[in-house]
């Protein structure tokens, strides 16, 4: 979403590559107020934020071909992980494992998206030639970052996975969704989840998982 009118509408913007007048927008822009709230008064209980402009690249391909691991590697840093709901963490990416031949690579810092988005672009240009493809879809989705002593109660409320630390830990990911929000959750630390989410549905999900809250926030 684009922002023309020079005005800090959301919770996070930042200028476009130098461009006046020309904002990036966060998706949560609705939640604005609702989220700065949350983070003001945040415990050790729960806690969530956002992990903004974050590149997110759909690769589908056949990891019996070698020419398409070759090049995925050669731009991760890592193999596409062939089991199911694994993750494999490169150079600055972590690649989700989606389904047999298809993988979700998310960047660990922002990328500026007045330029064309960097990774898709090597993606592309390494899978030239290979049956595969490597689309961008960072304008469509968004990151939130979850954590605190209760975060599984409170992902308990509204997802129906098992998310038992013996069942669910480090290195693994899952698609699912919490209450009428389809997601992408994936497991980062202890007691901190990260969740992809469509921006469509951004809005939403952070007003129903902070009310899911507010009860164990105690």
């Amino acid at each position: 979403m684009w922002n023309e009118t020079g005005g800090m509408a959301s919770i996070v913007d930042r200028a476009v590559g130098g461009q006046t007048g020309v904002w990036q927008e966060s998706p949560l822009v609705g939640a604005g107020a609702l989220l700065k709230k949350h983070q003001a008064t945040a415990s050790a209980a729960f806690r969530l934020s956002e992990r903004p402009f974050l590149e997110l690249v759909n690769v589908r391909g056949d990891t019996r071909d070698a020419a398409f691991v070759n090049a995925v590697q050669s731009v991760i840093g890592c193999k596409p992980p062939e089991k199911a709901n694994t993750v494999a963490r490169g150079n600055g990416y972590d690649m989700l494992w989606l389904g047999p031949d298809e993988w979700l690579v998310r960047s660990a810092a922002a990328h500026d998206a007045a330029r064309t988005a960097p990774l898709q672009a090597k993606l592309g240009a390494g899978l030239s030639g290979v049956f595969a493809s490597a689309v961008d879809v960072g304008s469509g989705y968004t990151v939130l970052e979850i954590s605190g002593v209760r975060v599984r109660d409170v992902l308990a409320r509204g997802c129906p996975l098992d998310l038992h630390p013996k069942l669910f830990g480090d290195g693994q990911c899952a698609q699912s969704h919490y209450f009428k929000a389809s997601m992408t959750l994936l497991h980062t630390g202890a007691d901190s989840f990260e969740i992809v989410v469509r921006r469509s549905f951004a809005d939403y999900f952070v007003k129903i998982m902070l009310d899911a809250a507010e009860p164990l926030m105690a």
